[in-house]
C-alpha cells in the first residue's frame, strides 16, 4: 500500500515549471490552456502565455482538454480583451 499524496489541484501549467524563482511569476490568470502542436505534443500554459505562443505559432490550436473560460481568457490576452465599448 502506498502513502504517496496526491494532489487534487491541477499539474502546474509549463510556463510556471520553468521559472527560475518561484516567488516571481510570470504567469497570468488561472485558468489553464492545452496547446497541441502538429506533432500532437501537449502543452500546458497559462493564459498569458499561450496567447504569446497561439499569436506567434500559426501551428498551435486549442485542445478539447482546454475550456472555454480558458480560450476566452487567450483571446482576452492576445486582443486585449477590453470589451470594445462605443
Amino acid at each position: 500500500m502506498s502513502n504517496a499524496h496526491h494532489s487534487r489541484k491541477s499539474p502546474l501549467p509549463d510556463c510556471e515549471l520553468r521559472q527560475r524563482d518561484p516567488d516571481v511569476s510570470t504567469c497570468a490568470g488561472r485558468e489553464q490552456v492545452v496547446l497541441v502542436g502538429l506533432d500532437d505534443t501537449e502543452q500546458r500554459l497559462c493564459p498569458a502565455h499561450a496567447a504569446a505562443l497561439w499569436l506567434t505559432d500559426p501551428t498551435l490550436r486549442f485542445s478539447a482538454k482546454t475550456r472555454p473560460e480558458g480560450i476566452s481568457a487567450v483571446m482576452a490576452h492576445a486582443f486585449g480583451g477590453g470589451g470594445g465599448h462605443r
